[in-house]
């Protein structure tokens, strides 16, 4: 678990990945099956003993039928409407090397967002799945050189280029390197 406000956060997601799961009435065994991650890595994000992976959010946002960034919102307090640079909240998957700032505050009446997301040189994140199907994705390079994988296809992105697609399956971000990659993820739901 994080120290200081990370370990907060990791504290007030493992409560709401919690009572989602109650929410559906399922085990940690039934919910290991619909994810296909084990129980003992459930409990330890449910006790907030560990901090979950993006990969690992990805396959429970897609069991919950939730974009991560409306996940992560209900662990946040009643977003505004304008939310300052210093103030929007970050998240970092230490393992994989990717950080990832809500630039617009998500709210479950709207269908849009703006995510902010950076990605080390030589970061591999892949995704078995979509957290809801036929979401829309709007991916614009700020900086750096970013590989984009999806139904197989993979695209080169550089500085200013943006792809657009709809996600049905497995997708994939790789930065390429020698320098991070900065990019702005525009989602909207179906």
């Amino acid at each position: 678990m994080g120290n200081g406000e990370d370990g907060a956060l990791d504290a007030r997601l493992g409560v709401r990945l919690a009572e989602l799961r109650a929410e559906q009435g399922w085990s940690l065994g039934e919910l290991a099956e619909r994810s296909g991650i084990s129980r003992s890595t459930l409990s330890r994000a449910e006790r907030a003993e560990i901090s979950p992976t993006a990969a690992l959010l990805n396959r429970l946002c897609g069991v919950y039928g939730r974009t991560m960034s409306q996940l992560l919102s209900e662990v946040e307090a009643e977003p505004a409407l304008l939310v300052r640079a210093p103030d929007q909240p970050v998240w970092e998957d230490q393992a994989s090397g990717f950080v990832r700032r809500s630039v617009s505050p998500p709210h479950a009446g709207l269908r849009g967002e703006l995510v902010e997301g950076r990605l080390t040189a030589g970061a591999d994140i892949a995704y078995d799945r979509p957290p809801v199907p036929g979401l829309e994705q709007h991916i614009w390079v700020l900086d750096g050189a970013l590989d984009v994988t999806a139904q197989d296809v993979e695209h080169r992105l550089g500085a200013g280029d943006c792809l657009r697609l709809r996600v049905w399956g497995p997708t994939r971000f790789r930065c390429p390197g020698p320098q991070d990659a900065r990019y702005v993820l525009a989602v909207v739901l179906p």
